[in-house]
């Protein structure tokens, strides 16, 4: 059930993204470049998923527990260091460099664009490489 739910809560996202736009990387780089051509429209969908996850985060606490796992998953580190808002800079950077984050390359993939394939395919080799290194 848990790779079902997996599934279901994924093509949502997808669909989400691609209803919305934002899978279109030219959407994220004409909120990011502040010129005539400037697009509230990705803060528009950033506020709007932001509400729905306050909302379902209110709903979850008054549950005892989670539908298909025997605890929530909640993160074990809470505090702010250097290494976590390095990794923040470098994503926001690679982000205004490609229009590109993981879940609409994903997206991007399965609608055969050639740009989405070239970011997810180096950041998998980045993630693996980083991956290596820990080992």
């Amino acid at each position: 059930m848990k790779l079902i739910a997996a599934l279901a809560a994924g093509t949502v996202f997808g669909l989400g993204l691609t209803i919305s736009g934002m899978s279109d990387p030219n959407n994220v780089l004409a909120f990011l470049t502040l010129n005539n051509s400037w697009s509230p429209n990705l803060i528009l969908v950033m506020g709007s998923a932001a509400t729905v996850t306050a909302l379902g985060f209110l709903l979850v606490k008054k549950r005892n527990g989670p539908i298909w796992a025997s605890a929530f998953s909640e993160p074990s580190n809470s505090k702010l260091d250097l290494r976590l808002l390095g990794g923040a800079v470098l994503f926001g950077f690679g982000w205004g460099l490609a229009g590109y984050c993981p879940g609409p390359a994903i997206v991007g993939t399965f609608q055969f664009d050639s740009r989405a394939m070239a970011f997810l395919t180096t950041f998998l080799v980045g993630l693996n490489v980083y991956e290596l290194g820990r080992t």
